[in-house]
């Protein structure tokens, strides 16, 4: 019974992968809608999307991180 509560877990825990990449679609996309109405600041967006992306992805390594927490402890 507690494997099968670990498994529920774990799936749950998941969910966060897809808002993060729910997330990077975003991020890239309003990239490609702000460089397209000022293309003169397209190094400055494109900078502020790196950052953008590394954070989203850091919350979707936590959700990984947890992932495997609840699987192998």
């Amino acid at each position: 019974m507690v494997k099968v509560g670990q498994l529920i877990g774990a799936g749950l825990a998941t969910v966060s992968l897809a808002g993060s990449g729910v997330g990077i679609g975003l991020v890239f996309g309003s990239l490609v809608i702000g460089t397209a109405e000022n293309p003169e600041l397209g190094k400055l967006l494109f900078t502020y999307a790196v950052l953008g992306f590394a954070l989203t992805e850091a919350i979707a390594l936590f959700g990984l991180m947890i992932t495997f927490m609840i699987l192998f402890s």
